[in-house]
């Protein structure tokens, strides 16, 4: 059974999805740690409430982002993980971390990549005025939100929509889509792109 990780820094709404489909065994894996960035999150009570692991690598307790990447990669292969989750992780990656783990880091963007990268991407396609947005699940590569792409799914912006109900629809969707994308992962079916040098 593959091990998973899941890095978070806020609700944990994807992981609590993610979690509770893997413990009714719908997503055959088993969710080994839940680490945040951040102490005291809910998606840390979610994952106790749920009878996961958790611990807390705090960036504020690193001088730089490789220290900070490295305890977490320690943290990481002391636990034996397969996988590791992005679900609201709010920190972006060195290109040492992302190639020690190559191939073994996915995320999820609430946007139609390559469309709005970044942080703020249902706000961004939302002031776009687009017709259509969407989710993403993607490889990380050294990139930001560059990665090769697992799966998406579009969801239109409607005549009546708010940001509000649009940024709920797009969360539902992320719901339906992050469970298929982690099942596609751990059966081999798409592989992550080699690694560059």
């Amino acid at each position: 059974m593959k091990r998973l990780a899941f890095l978070v820094s806020g609700s944990g709404t994807n992981m609590e999805n993610l979690i509770r489909k893997i413990k009714t065994g719908e997503v055959r894996a088993e969710a080994a740690i839940v680490i945040s960035n951040k102490p005291e999150v809910k998606a840390l009570d979610r994952a106790k409430e749920l009878g996961v692991p958790t611990a807390v690598v705090s960036h504020k307790d690193h001088v730089t982002r490789e220290a900070f990447d490295a305890t977490l990669a320690h943290c990481l292969e002391s636990h034996k993980i397969d996988l590791i989750v992005l679900a609201g992780f709010m920190r972006v990656l060195t290109e040492g971390f992302v190639k020690k783990f190559w191939g073994r880091i996915i995320n999820i963007h609430p946007a139609l990549l390559p469309a709005f990268p970044g942080a703020h991407a249902i706000k961004d396609a939302w002031d776009a005025k687009v017709k259509e947005t969407g989710v993403t699940v993607h490889y990380v590569d050294c990139g930001v939100d560059t990665g090769r792409i697992i799966l998406q799914r579009k969801v239109p912006v409607l005549p009546q929509d708010t940001l509000e109900t649009l940024e709920s629809r797009i969360h539902d969707a992320e719901y339906e889509v992050y469970p298929e994308a982690v099942k596609r992962v751990l059966s081999g079916k798409i592989a992550a792109p080699p690694l560059q040098d």
